[in-house]
């Protein structure tokens, strides 16, 4: 049986290592082809738009007992009352029918009417309600301004607390890849998109950028390490914090998952649909895509970004002139001088010393080496 608890330990601390950075191609082409798919979803087959953005009338037919054939029933009455145009039914919860269909303007009653009839209930019991399609476009300028602007304070924070703007542009892109994705499942399934899912959109984006932040926190302090050490490539180090916050992210995703799965398996079953089904949806959708952005998309593209830079490249070639040097030592049967950190025996004191990895610990001369022979002669006393 795989013990967790200490698979998570190996990944802190360097003994396991799952190679994020060096497969960034593979992650990068499967995020091309979902993108692909979500963008074919979104201008091909187009988004299912709610009635409260295309604008139309609705009908709630209530204590409905036999709801066998429902669609035809509703499709009936709405011809039968002199409205054209496509007919969208649902059962909500267990003895309501809602009908959506083109603004009915002054047939409502006669829709109203008909629906009764087809269903063998009151007239009273059928509510109705006209929306305009000028409120649904407000609703829509409305989120696109919201986006907008979320984007925006999101890039500079990012750039101000992190003192890099690369890191801002590989947290942005996070975000535009769950937005994009999450819209395109929206679009190949047929999903209503209504103003709860709207809110659920921006929602998942705060969660990603959160999960993000927190991955980069880890890469800016294991890079400034390797920066002062030399020990330590910039690709390794960042792949050593994706591994030291995975067990992290993979714990926060389920513990978000569980119970939106449970509201959407109430939604779909007892509920039916309506808000809390919609943001539910939305927010499984979205947090499922988050949480693999912030592993396999920001850090890797963060890498990518940053790989050209002077300081980056000379650290990279001088822990790969020290490795090589450490190699050919090994390779002669000349004993190696032991790690900052070892014994008297010269074993290494930390478990991730034994792992292989790239950008292995940098060799320290044995005269450097911190112990009582090399400690500073004190000065003679005085002999008056």
């Amino acid at each position: 049986m795989i013990n967790f608890a200490q698979v998570g330990n190996d990944l802190y601390t360097g003994k396991r290592s799952i190679e994020f950075i060096k497969r960034q191609k593979t992650w990068y082409a499967i995020s091309a082809v979902l993108i692909v798919l979500a963008l074919v979803g979104i201008f091909v087959k187009g988004l299912n738009f709610g009635i409260e953005f295309s604008g139309g009338s609705e009908f709630r037919v209530q204590g409905v007992s036999n709801s066998q054939g429902y669609e035809e029933k509703a499709q009936t009455a709405i011809a039968n009352a002199g409205i054209e145009g496509n007919v969208v039914t649902t059962i909500v919860g267990q003895d309501t029918v809602r009908v959506q269909s083109e603004a009915a303007a002054d047939r409502t009653d006669e829709a109203s009417t008909a629906l009764a009839q087809q269903f063998g209930v009151d007239k009273g019991a059928v509510s109705a309600s006209l929306i305009g399609p000028s409120w649904g476009q407000s609703v829509s300028q409305q989120a696109i301004r919201g986006l907008i602007v979320f984007l925006v304070i999101v890039t500079a924070v990012m750039a101000l607390y992190f003192r890099t703007w690369k890191m801002a542009v590989s947290g942005l892109v996070a975000l535009l890849h769950d937005l994009v994705i999450t819209v395109g499942i929206y679009a190949l399934f047929g999903f209503e998109i209504t103003p709860s899912s709207m809110i659920g959109f921006l929602t998942i984006l705060g969660y990603s950028l959160y999960d993000t932040v927190v991955v980069f926190d880890k890469v800016r302090e294991n890079t400034a390490d390797a920066f002062r050490t030399k020990r330590m490539t910039y690709s390794a180090a960042a792949n050593l914090a994706v591994n030291q916050t995975l067990v992290r992210s993979i714990n926060t995703t389920v513990v978000a998952l569980l119970p939106i799965a449970a509201v959407l398996f109430v939604g779909f079953t007892l509920l039916g649909p309506g808000t809390l089904l919609d943001l539910s949806l939305a927010l499984f959708i979205g947090i499922a895509v988050g949480a693999y952005s912030s592993i396999f998309i920001a850090t890797p593209l963060l890498v990518d970004l940053r790989r050209n830079e002077p300081a980056v490249r000379e650290l990279d070639k001088y822990v790969a002139r020290h490795g090589a040097r450490q190699g050919a030592t090994a390779a002669s049967g000349v004993a190696e001088p032991a790690y900052v950190g070892a014994d008297a025996t010269g074993a290494a004191a930390d478990d991730s010393a034994d792992s292989p990895v790239d950008g292995a610990p940098r060799p320290v001369h044995k005269y450097a080496q911190a112990g009582p022979r090399n400690q500073p002669k004190r000065a003679p006393k005085s002999r008056r």
